[in-house]
């Protein structure tokens, strides 16, 4: 369900203006609607752009043929056709990169990335000739950072990103990821300095929540309940609204799980500073730290160099943990 973000999505069409230069990182925590926003972004593509929407999490990707299959599209099977064909039939969104099977086969063979960039970059140029633009948006992307083929492939397909982009500027890139540390490392390892930039999808403000709210039929003391329990995360406000006349009871339930599972790390002295804040500057990440934000307990926004829970109900739990008294929901207002 997409939740209105008129202003983020005119960033995002405003970017598209202008001849692509950089990688574009879409980051925020967990569950705000990045994806959302993103599909729905594609939907509003000008009439002289085509847009590619390739999910890694949507299938297992674990080897380079995984990786390729997901990658590619092969809607035209064994039919035999040229890229000018195929770039005729595109639609204005399309799921993968459309290939020929008889291509994909050759690619998934020899087991050379450089083949696949290859056809990337002609079918992109192609579009380029048609008269369109490009833009490709990569969802979870960091699926694949552990995957080797000659060394990390996900080093190999970020350079060739910044070949796209900052070099021959082709195409406009869109990766998108809630994995803040995976930002990080890619960063300093594919030399992405002047060639990426950070755009901000964070949870909806209190307004957008409580509209969202009303539109689904819930008001009153079951949306502030919703609102101070979960903030403004989209998928938990869609699934309280289900849960109307009793959305008390979810909402304590949803929190007594989230603390168990938190527990293990109640020692953790990080979470001391959430008991009187909501976000904390960092000027280095440690062990702790980089545990929480891998087991998605702690969010760190490379952007403004904070650390803050991945949303309210982990706020909720982490004091609940850390304080002598069970903590429950007052009045303030979200981490974001």
């Amino acid at each position: 369900m997409f939740i209105d973000r008129e202003e983020e999505l005119g960033e995002l069409l405003k970017l598209i203006r202008f001849e692509p230069n950089v990688i574009n990182f879409v980051y925020g925590p967990m569950n705000s609607g990045k994806t959302a926003l993103m599909l729905e972004f594609l939907k509003r593509l000008p009439q002289d752009h085509v847009g590619f929407y390739v999910n890694f999490r949507a299938t297992p990707v674990s080897s380079y043929e995984e990786f390729s299959r997901v990658l590619f599209s092969t809607e035209y099977g064994g039919i035999r056709k040229t890229i000018k064909e195929i770039v005729k039939g595109l639609a204005k969104i399309n799921t993968g990169i459309p290939i020929p099977q008889e291509i994909l086969e050759v690619i998934l063979k020899e087991k050379e990335p450089i083949n696949a960039f290859s056809y990337l970059k002609d079918l992109m140029l192609e579009i380029i000739e048609s008269g369109k633009r490009p833009v490709l948006v990569f969802d979870e992307i960091q699926v694949i950072k552990d995957l080797k083929v000659d060394g990390p492939l996900i080093y190999q397909l970020f350079n060739f990103l910044i070949h796209l982009t900052k070099e021959i500027h082709l195409a406009h890139v869109f990766v998108v990821t809630s994995d803040s540390l995976f930002i990080g490392e890619v960063y300093g390892n594919a030399k992405l300095t002047g060639r990426a930039e950070y755009f901000p999808v964070y949870d909806l403000s209190r307004e957008a929540s409580m509209e969202l709210l009303r539109t689904l039929g819930v008001s009153g003391e079951e949306a502030e309940l919703l609102w101070e329990y979960f903030g403004g995360k989209p998928g938990y406000l869609i699934e309280g609204a289900k849960r109307k006349g009793k959305v008390r009871e979810w909402c304590e339930l949803k929190l007594r799980l989230r603390i168990r599972e938190i527990r293990k790390f109640k020692g953790y002295k990080i979470l001391d500073k959430f008991l009187e804040r909501e976000e904390v500057e960092v000027e280095e990440l440690g062990e702790e730290e980089k545990e929480l934000i891998k087991e998605n307990v702690l969010f760190y926004d490379p952007l403004k160099g904070t650390l803050s829970p991945q949303g309210r109900l982990e706020l909720l739990a982490i004091r609940s943990l850390k304080s002598r008294a069970p903590s429950s929901p007052g009045t303030s207002s979200a981490p974001r």
